[in-house]
């Protein structure tokens, strides 16, 4: 009897059981379909790295004796859905099986989940190996509060896992979070590591997708691509952050410049989203620097934190929300994108560098993400669904089981703040101190009134002013209103009226 299993896109891990041994009786599948290129706008370097890896992986598989079946976007037999391509391969093989790993997003889910129940033949979902936790263990560990604190989550998951922990099952150092050590602006030294990512030239693969019509923006950058292949240059990657990266990150990670996009970020997100590399092997590499000394415990702690606290939480909200989290607009927030959400032509300085990079690289880290980018969509009052595609889109490493509440949830306060204590957004001062891109600006940081002033203040201060219903009784608020309250009405009416000019005319920014 022949199986036939489904590989999607985002499951490249080679070390999932499936593989421990060869079995001629089964057919792994992979597809290039339009249905995952075209349910979202996507930028052209993630489109060419997820084909470019199922490939390689498809090729690496055969190598290793297994039977493989792989669709190309342009092959005639191709019909462009899963499930009617399967309705074809499954009778093509006389398949009497078929097996698929657990999708990481809830459409997906859904959409396999329904064919499996109309399949006429044995079928089931197996695990996909991949993560710490089950999807629904957030939600039971959470139960029926109100708010999701990720620090109670983050802490449980350290203990439980036995990471950087004593002996004795304290936290290493003596305490949970060292945040406040990992503040610091980047003053240009130590410099960014150097980037040793391999080069690639998809040239060719790039013609193949634009000539089958598939959509995108950005930067393809195909003939020098230097997003992972495979597993063994994940996990090269994975070798020279721990080396050259972490020692540095936990004083830089919430740094701003124009003069590095990379820091001493890992880049790492993309190969642990595709399952290239395991978190756990990623964590452990990161807690050996720190038992050996060659990495600050603040730097490991902050980075374990984003891997094994906040990827696993956010994972936990999302299958514990959806799919009415999708839908979230506590606000009621409804302007379209500005036009230079697809140029980075703004006079921004801040804006242009961090939308720009996006659209060069596909990449931007945490904090360009929520404190320059969605911190101007939230002021704005930017639709937050289109905010979210966009983000979903423009992303390499953006799926939407981790994308969706990093921006609904945290960037957006689209929930209403059951997943984020307080709006993440903050007026030119944030900005201002923990980046250089204020200089240069031709907008005026200091000012919050008058066109030459930055737009962020005005946006700021009458956020708060309009949302004081909702937002007041915010403990971490109140400092925030204080000072509104000591401003007169004739300056509360000067900046709703620059913030009111601003919206009007975001384009021109």
């Amino acid at each position: 009897m022949t199986m036939l299993r489904l590989i999607l896109g985002d499951q490249l891990n080679p070390e999932h059981s499936w593989f421990s041994g060869c079995d001629s009786n089964v057919v792994y599948v992979l597809m290039e379909v339009r249905q995952e290129t075209d349910y979202v706008l996507h930028h052209a370097q993630k489109i060419l790295a997820i084909f470019a890896a199922m490939r390689d992986f498809a090729r690496h598989l055969t190598a290793s004796g297994h039977r493989v079946h792989y669709l190309a976007i342009d092959d005639p037999a191709n019909l462009q859905s899963l499930p009617v391509n399967l309705d074809k391969l499954i009778p093509g093989y006389q398949a009497g099986a078929f097996e698929y790993q657990a999708p990481d997003e809830w459409r997906l889910d859904r959409q396999l989940a329904s064919y499996l129940g109309q399949l006429g033949i044995p079928g089931r979902m197996v695990d996909s190996e991949h993560f710490y936790t089950r999807r629904d263990e957030a939600a039971s560990f959470f139960d029926d509060r109100g708010q999701w604190l990720m620090e109670h989550f983050y802490r449980r998951m350290r203990s439980r896992h036995g990471v950087l922990m004593t002996a004795s099952g304290k936290p290493l150092g003596g305490q949970w979070n060292f945040d406040q050590d990992n503040r610091k602006p980047w003053p240009g030294l130590p410099r960014e590591p150097a980037d040793i990512r391999s080069e690639h030239d998809h040239s060719a693969l790039w013609e193949t997708i634009r000539q089958a019509g598939v959509a995108s923006f950005g930067e393809p950058n195909a003939a020098r691509f230097r997003w992972p292949l495979n597993r063994a240059e994940a996990l090269q990657q994975l070798d020279h952050f721990i080396d050259e990266g972490l020692p540095h990150f936990g004083d830089f990670q919430d740094a701003l410049t124009y003069r590095a996009w990379r820091l001493f970020h890992s880049l790492l997100s993309f190969a642990l989203n595709t399952k290239m590399l395991n978190p756990r092997e990623v964590v452990g590499r990161a807690e050996e620097a720190c038992r050996a000394g060659t990495a600050p415990l603040p730097a490991a702690e902050g980075f374990i934190r984003q891997v094994i606290g906040w990827r696993e939480y956010v994972r936990g909200v999302y299958w514990a929300r959806m799919p009415a989290f999708a839908t979230q607009n506590w606000f009621g927030h409804q302007r379209p994108l500005p036009s230079w959400f697809w140029t980075g032509e703004t006079r921004m300085r801040c804006v242009a560098h961090a939308i720009g990079q996006s659209l060069e690289h596909a990449y931007a880290h945490h904090i360009q993400r929520l404190m320059i980018i969605g911190n101007f969509a939230l002021l704005a009052g930017l639709d937050p669904k289109a905010v979210h595609l966009w983000y979903l889109g423009v992303y390499i490493d953006a799926f939407e089981w981790v994308e969706l509440p990093n921006t609904l949830g945290m960037s957006q306060f689209a929930d209403g703040g059951r997943l984020a204590t307080k709006p993440y957004v903050s007026s030119a001062a944030y900005i201002d101190r923990m980046s250089d891109y204020c200089k240069g600006c031709e907008y005026n940081r200091k000012a919050r009134v008058g066109e030459q002033a930055c737009p962020f203040n005005a946006l700021y201060w009458d956020f708060f002013s309009r949302h004081g219903e909702r937002l007041s009784a915010n403990p971490r608020l109140g400092m925030v209103y204080r000072q509104l309250a000591g401003m007169s009405p004739a300056d509360l009416l000067a900046v709703r009226e620059r913030a009111d000019a601003v919206r009007a005319g975001l384009d021109a920014l």
